[in-house]
């Protein structure tokens, strides 16, 4: 739940086109939490965009381990048209090491600084900031369980971490992967898997993958992009499957994750039938126009016709009319 009175700060900032570095508002308070939206008009980076961020005003003066999380949008007015406005949102929890947020390439120059865009108006450009702070609840009291902190775009890495967490037998063999002193776990994805799972076990507050992720190789850079979760999926059991051969763990991705599937291509007009068994880890399942996953699996195993001009199958050409049929093992 949001404090009640959500905050919104206008700042009109004056003679634009003349500024050059950074710029920070005037103070204003939202959730009893003091913030200021600092601005680089040439942008912070080599790129040709409007930096801007919400920060907060007072973080050096908080006490150490301090953090708040608040959800946030940025926005350019439009002077001549209130509907071309660019607002962009997103949320954050600001501690000591992140006390800023908000949005390298805000808008372009081009867009920004058009005489005929509406972004500046006698030379006065108007920015807004939105800034409403949740309410803390009690994770672990209400639901016996707390979530991971997203660091920029890792949710859906988030929704594949508690998806595994919770398989009390791939839970079970990641605590039993073999580790040593030696290893640290921004080095070694096993032991930082491990003390992932521990401390979404036994914590208090939500959790971060900071180390986990620096495991990966990642930098602060990956985690603002967002990935493909079947592909990251894929990655990460392959890494652990490789790392758990050779230990009483091995074979443990194999049980729980592959399946197998039997694809029977079969002529209409002559006797002729053809089938092969293929594993799989994943199935890429529609979903548009299905209302649940069950009608997903009956789409994909969908008898399929090959006749006229629709003959084609991954390049190969069937000459005699087909059907394509699958089924699971």
């Amino acid at each position: 739940m949001c404090d009640p009175s959500p905050g919104r700060f206008t700042w009109r900032v004056r003679n634009f086109s003349r500024l050059r570095k950074r710029l920070c508002s005037e103070v204003f308070s939202v959730g009893a939490y003091k913030w200021r939206i600092i601005i680089f008009p040439r942008g912070s980076s080599n790129e040709e965009s409007l930096s801007m961020y919400l920060d907060v005003a007072d973080a050096e003066n908080l006490p150490d381990g301090w953090s708040r999380y608040a959800k946030l949008s940025l926005a350019v007015i439009n002077q001549m048209n209130l509907k071309n406005t660019i607002k962009k949102d997103t949320q954050h929890e600001f501690n000591a090491g992140a006390s800023r947020w908000g949005f390298t390439s805000f808008m372009s120059f081009g867009q920004l600084y058009d005489p005929n865009g509406g972004f500046i108006v006698n030379d006065t450009c108007i920015i807004e900031a939105d800034v409403a702070v949740p309410k803390i609840s009690d994770s672990k009291k209400e639901t016996g369980y707390v979530g991971l902190k997203n660091q920029g775009a890792t949710c859906y890495m988030n929704s594949l971490l508690q998806t595994l967490y919770h398989i009390p037998y791939f839970r079970k063999a990641v605590y039993h992967m073999p580790t040593t002193e030696n290893d640290m776990p921004s080095g070694s994805i096993p032991l930082a898997l491990q003390s992932l799972f521990y401390k979404l076990q036994n914590s208090d507050v939500n959790v971060a993958t900071k180390e986990l992720t620096k495991s990966f190789g990642w930098d602060t850079s990956d985690s603002f992009m967002q990935h493909d979760v079947q592909e990251f999926n894929r990655v990460l059991c392959e890494n652990l499957e490789d790392k758990m051969k050779g230990t009483v763990v091995e074979g443990t991705i194999e049980q729980l994750f592959e399946g197998h599937q039997m694809s029977c291509v079969e002529c209409i007009n002559v006797d002729y039938k053809s089938t092969r068994k293929e594993s799989f880890y994943d199935l890429r399942l529609a979903v548009k126009g299905c209302k649940d996953v069950y009608a997903s699996f009956d789409k994909y195993v969908e008898v399929e016709s090959f006749e006229g001009d629709n003959r084609m199958l991954g390049g190969v050409f069937f000459s005699l009319t087909s059907l394509l049929s699958f089924s699971f093992s």
